[in-house]
């Protein structure tokens, strides 16, 4: 009978037991919602677990698009949630009204490598829209981190495509970190969290209006502690639906203060343009990703350098930094035609003219430090279409010898492009000297845009494709 009876006894306990394991799933499930976990490592007395998100961050579903599982978000302890004023007089600086204006295309914008160990591993892929000239700009500084920052024992392009996932991620930290650290004037950065669940892909018609009141902002006065913090949450920045540009453009900004940002603008330029639907950065966002400063002329050097402002990461106009800025735009008639090509001819558009025509010269002058920075790499600025130009010799901007007969690589960011363009430059080759009975100027004289911003800052070179059709 005895023993009967613990035959009985022995599933009761293994019930009971299956029970209590199923009922702590299920809380762990409810807190792994970004805002309501319990972070057993850093706990304060006196502040609950669920206290780490904004009032009101538990939103109707039928403020956001559909959720897909959501991946957990641990929200550190010592942020700070925006307040309503706040998200205001940011709203006045982006758009210089209160509606907000984000569509689904700024919202579904992330930073997303290409595949590890492939030919463009080191490369984002492209936002649509007005994303790309700040996915290009971050681009341009993960590759200064991946080709002379870093330890690695490849050389060469071969630095660049041997990129793992881990370095893709200590990458982007890097190059967020960095250009966060620079606009906070060398001595503090702000990084923007979401307390708002990952979600998939957000779509057409969806916009970013409900947002903004859900972001928490995180201060560091040391360099290592941001790029870390950035590193432990880069999924918040990478994610599907995370809104990462968003929240790394909010970054920018509370890194260099709304204050002294709206002291660079003055008292008319917004940082975003809209118009037909489309947001577009200005040149006051280009100059803070490049230079830490929102000037809206900062990128043509028509400002001195701040005083008392430390070097940061980027220079200050006046200033070297490690990443430069090549700009070109075709003449007005030009860009009406381009405008008006069929989709597929876009791809390879026509050169422009190897001379500069009435009102190109001022649209492609940029500041002398901005043409000539410490490492080889430029942002560029092509008819609009943003891109990075580099190259893997870090002497070339140092020693002149170097650049008589140099290579420079090439990454559009666009879709169509598999692999790098690689570019031979000839600093000393006289191109009007092949056909002496054609001007330099002649309008029969085309080149690729590319090669009209590379000769604003070697006049006169001549680039080889090496084999690729040229293009931009």
């Amino acid at each position: 009978m005895g023993d009967r009876g613990a035959e009985h006894a022995a599933p009761t306990e293994v019930e009971e037991i299956t029970s209590r394991i199923s009922d702590l799933s299920k809380w762990r499930e409810i807190f792994s919602f970004p805002g309501l976990e319990i972070n057993s490592t850093a706990h304060q007395p006196g502040q609950s677990s669920a206290g780490h998100g904004p009032a009101g961050a538990g939103q109707s579903p039928g403020s956001q698009p559909p959720c897909s599982i959501p991946q957990p978000l641990l929200l550190p302890l010592g942020g700070r949630p925006i307040s309503l004023d706040t998200a205001m007089r940011l709203q006045q600086l982006l758009f210089r009204n209160t509606t907000p204006l984000f569509g689904w295309e700024w919202a579904a914008a992330h930073f997303s490598f290409h595949p590890p160990h492939s030919d463009l591993a080191y490369a984002l892929q492209a936002g649509k829209g007005g994303t790309r000239a700040i996915l290009a700009a971050v681009q341009a500084h993960i590759i200064t981190y991946l080709l002379f920052t870093r330890d690695t024992e490849f050389t060469h392009l071969e630095r660049l495509c041997r990129v793992g996932r881990w370095e893709q991620r200590q990458a982007l930290a890097t190059a967020l970190a960095g250009t966060l650290w620079a606009a906070g004037g060398g001595g503090r950065a702000v990084v923007c969290l979401s307390t708002a669940p990952v979600t998939t892909v957000p779509r057409e018609g969806y916009g970013a209006s409900s947002f903004t009141d859900r972001i928490w902002l995180f201060e560091f006065s040391e360099k290592a502690a941001a790029q870390g913090f950035i590193s432990d949450h880069i999924n918040c920045f990478e994610s599907k639906g995370s809104h990462g540009v968003i929240l790394y453009l909010f970054s920018l900004l509370f890194s260099r203060t709304l204050e002294r940002v709206q002291e660079d603008l003055g008292d008319t330029a917004p940082l975003l343009n809209a118009s037909s639907g489309n947001i577009t950065c200005t040149e006051a966002v280009l100059s803070l990703l490049l230079t830490g400063r929102a000037s809206p002329r900062g990128l043509g050097g028509h400002r001195e350098p701040e005083p008392g402002t430390a070097h940061g990461d980027a220079g200050e106009p006046g200033q070297r930094g490690p990443v430069g800025f090549l700009r070109w735009e075709r003449a007005p008639r030009e860009r009406q035609v381009s405008a008006g090509e069929p989709r597929a001819s876009r791809t390879h558009r026509r050169p422009a003219r190897l001379s500069p025509g009435p009102g190109e010269c001022p649209l492609a002058q940029v500041s002398p430090a901005l043409r000539s920075p410490r490492l080889p790499v430029w942002l560029c600025s092509l008819s609009g279409r943003h891109s990075v130009l580099f190259g893997t010799d870090s002497r070339l901007l140092s020693d002149w010898k170097s650049e008589r007969i140099f290579h420079l690589y090439f990454c559009s960011g666009q879709q169509e492009q598999t692999r790098t363009a690689h570019l031979t430059v000839d600093t000393h080759s006289h191109h009007w000297e092949e056909a002496p009975r054609e001007e330099p100027c002649s309008p029969g004289r085309r080149r690729p845009a590319l090669e009209m911003a590379i000769r604003t800052k070697w006049a006169g070179a001549t680039v080889s494709w090496n084999g690729t059709d040229p293009f931009f």
